[in-house]
C-alpha cells in the first residue's frame, strides 16, 4: 500500500464515522461542523483567488461563511417569519463588504474583490447548508428520537452513498474502457463512458438502497423516485467535481490545499457535494419527501 492511499484510508476511516454520527446527531453540533466547512472551504476559494492577483475581504467572507449554516439551522426549527431579517442581514453584510471594498481603493480591484468575497461563502459554505433543510426539514425538524432521527439521517446519507459510489463506477469503467475525454481541459482524466458507468452505478444503488435498506428505517420511496433521484445526483455530481477543477485550473493548480492528508483541500473533498446536496434537498421538496 503505498503511503499516499495509506493516508487516504486512515482518514477516510475517521472522517466517515464522524460525519455519520454528527449528521445522526443533528442539530447545533452538525451546524457547528458545516460552519467549520464552510469557512474551510471559503478560506481556500480565497487562496485560489490570491493566486490570480485577487484579494477577498477575508474576514468579512469567513463571518458569512459561519454564519450561514447557523442561520439556516436556527431559521429551519422557527416559527417565525425569518426571511424577512435574513434578507436585511444579507443586504447588511453586502453593503459592509462594499464599504471595505472602497476602503481599499479603485486600484485594489474591487469588482473582483467583492465579486470573489460573496461567491466564495455562497459556494463553500451555502450550498453545504441544504443538507440542514434535509436533515431538519419534514419530521427531521420535529424532534430527535430514533423514529424521526434515523429516517432523516437516511435521507441525508442516500445522496451521500450515491455520490461516493457513483465516482467509483465511474473510476472504474473510464479506466477499463477509456474512451473519449469528457472535459480534456478541466479534468483530463474524466471520460464520457466513466461519466455512464457512474450514472448506472448511482441509479443501480439508488434502486437496491431504496428497497433493502430505506424500509427498513421508515422511508418509503417508489421506484420512478428513486430513479429520478440517484440519476439526477449522479450527473449534479459529475458536473460538481468538473465545475471545482474550472476553479483549480484557472489558478493553475492540482488540488485547492493540503489540508487533508492524501484527499488534497476541502474543495477537493467536496466538490461534487456542493452540487449533490441542493439537488437532493430540491428533489425531496418537489417529490414531497420534506
Amino acid at each position: 500500500m503505498t503511503s499516499n492511499l495509506a493516508q487516504r484510508v486512515a482518514v477516510s476511516a475517521i472522517a466517515i464515522p464522524l460525519a455519520v454520527g454528527l449528521i445522526r446527531l443533528g442539530g447545533w453540533p452538525l451546524a457547528a461542523a458545516l460552519a467549520v466547512l464552510g469557512v474551510l472551504g471559503t478560506r481556500e476559494v480565497y487562496d485560489l483567488a490570491r493566486r490570480q492577483g485577487i484579494a477577498a475581504l477575508r474576514l468579512a467572507g469567513y463571518a458569512a461563511a459561519a454564519a450561514i449554516p447557523l442561520a439556516t439551522f436556527w431559521a429551519q426549527g422557527s416559527a417565525r417569519q425569518w426571511a424577512g431579517p435574513a434578507l436585511y442581514a444579507g443586504a447588511a453584510w453586502l453593503m459592509l463588504v462594499l464599504v471595505t471594498a472602497m476602503a481599499r481603493g479603485p486600484d485594489a480591484r474591487p469588482l473582483s474583490t467583492v465579486a470573489v468575497t460573496v461567491f466564495g461563502a455562497l459556494y463553500a459554505s451555502g450550498l453545504l447548508s441544504f443538507l440542514i433543510a434535509i436533515r431538519h426539514g419534514g419530521a427531521g425538524g420535529a424532534g430527535n428520537t430514533a423514529a424521526v432521527a434515523w429516517p432523516a439521517t437516511w435521507l441525508v446519507l442516500l445522496p451521500l452513498a450515491l455520490t461516493w459510489i457513483g465516482d467509483t463506477c465511474a473510476m472504474a469503467v473510464g479506466t477499463l474502457l477509456g474512451g473519449p475525454k469528457l472535459a480534456p481541459v478541466l479534468s483530463p482524466r474524466k471520460t464520457w463512458t466513466g461519466a455512464v458507468g457512474g450514472t448506472a452505478g448511482a441509479l443501480v444503488a439508488a434502486l437496491l438502497i431504496g428497497r433493502l435498506i430505506l424500509p427498513r428505517v421508515g422511508v418509503h420511496l417508489g421506484v420512478w423516485v428513486l430513479a429520478t433521484v440517484g440519476g439526477v445526483l449522479a450527473v449534479a455530481g459529475q458536473v460538481g467535481d468538473v465545475a471545482e477543477s474550472l476553479l483549480k485550473r484557472e489558478a493553475g493548480v492540482k488540488d485547492s490545499s493540503a489540508l487533508i492528508p492524501g484527499h488534497g483541500g476541502v474543495l477537493d473533498r467536496l466538490d461534487s457535494l456542493y452540487f449533490v446536496i441542493p439537488s437532493a434537498a430540491g428533489l425531496y421538496k418537489l417529490f414531497g419527501i420534506v
